[in-house]
């Protein structure tokens, strides 16, 4: 929970975090190296330099180091656990979900896990789906668009083996579909994670939530326009964020822009630990004020109570979170250090 310098409580649902084993030892090629170097270099250019992190570290960090950075030393009051499998670049995944879910079993009221399918494995992945469902419960999935599947370099959201899956999501109650479309990662195709599959996704499945991570960076105006017509897409803030700190004019144009299209109730927080580390993004986040020129060319505000909603009670409220009644929880259940 974080503590505003006025004393207020905020509950912090950080809804894009990962559980990552990016380490020689588990990259199965070159590929899988300049994966977790990319992430790196994400860490370093964009992070204060207080929070950088020892490259082994960040390569593959242990239960008791993610129940530290988000909850003991970050102010998380609940994490959402994103899975991305790579299987052509790390051995066993670069984040699994029953690696993930194995963590998360030792704090199970902070932790939610989605799980990730591969629509291009036809009918391997409706059997992925019903085993995810039946095996760990899950409420949500993790598409990323441009992953290597053999000779293939990527998939749309509307091709037809897509729409076969998600049809099943909506059938098993998997309602919440977290899409990464951002920033390109090598060796990773950045035409793949292209926004415009979205809009027809959105449209033809009503009854899902389509989070849009990093919001379409570098193409947020063409996310702006598509999630302001569908009222089933929803922000993901992860990689914006960070921006807050090295360009914060950058941030205040791109928070600004988000508020007058997408709307204070449908952007949500993200750190992308273990990118970056919560702590740091959610002080500068409550401190943080957008320029008086902005603000009036827009005629947007970012109060106090947007940015709690932004913190953690916009993603409460689409993972059907009571929140009182999870701080009740929570407070029965104290933080302790894992390595305790």
């Amino acid at each position: 929970m974080y503590i505003t310098p006025e004393g207020k409580e905020i509950f912090v649902l950080d809804g894009h975090t990962h559980y990552w084993d990016g380490s020689p030892e588990n990259q199965t090629n070159i590929h899988g190296k300049q994966f977790i170097d990319c992430f790196y270099a994400y860490h370093t250019n964009l992070s204060p330099k207080e929070h950088l992190w020892e490259k082994a570290r960040f390569e593959k960090y242990s239960e008791d180091n993610i129940y530290r950075d988000l909850f003991v030393d970050g102010p998380n009051d609940m994490a959402i656990i994103q899975t991305t499998v790579l299987s052509d670049f790390y051995e066993n995944g670069f984040s699994s979900i029953e690696r993930s879910s194995a963590m998360a079993e030792r704090h199970p009221e902070r932790f939610i896990v989605n799980g990730s399918f591969d629509p291009r494995d036809g009918e391997k992945a409706l059997e992925q789906i019903h085993y995810m469902k039946e095996t760990f419960d899950i409420t949500g999935v993790k598409m990323y668009t441009a992953e290597w599947n053999g000779a293939s370099k990527g998939w749309a959201l509307n091709d037809p083996q897509a729409y076969k899956c998600f049809e099943l999501c909506d059938k098993l109650g998997i309602k919440n579909i977290h899409v990464h479309k951002g920033p390109t990662i090598i060796p990773l195709s950045k035409d793949a994670f292209d926004v415009h599959d979205v809009d027809y996704a959105a449209t033809d499945f009503q009854n899902l939530n389509w989070i849009v991570e990093h919001c379409g960076q570098p193409r947020i105006d063409d996310f702006c326009w598509i999630a302001t017509q569908e009222t089933n897409v929803y922000g993901g803030l992860a990689v914006v964020l960070p921006f807050i700190h090295s360009r914060p004019r950058y941030f205040a144009e791109m928070i600004a822009e988000l508020l007058w299209w997408v709307g204070e109730d449908k952007i949500l927080f993200g750190s992308d630990y273990a990118i970056w580390t919560p702590q740091w993004l959610v002080e500068k986040f409550w401190n943080f004020q957008i320029p008086d020129d902005i603000a009036e060319e827009r005629g947007v505000q970012l109060t106090d109570a947007i940015k709690e909603k932004i913190l953690g009670l916009n993603a409460a409220k689409i993972y059907n979170i009571d929140v009182e009644a999870k701080k009740k929880q929570l407070a029965g259940a104290p933080v302790q250090i894992a390595a305790e």
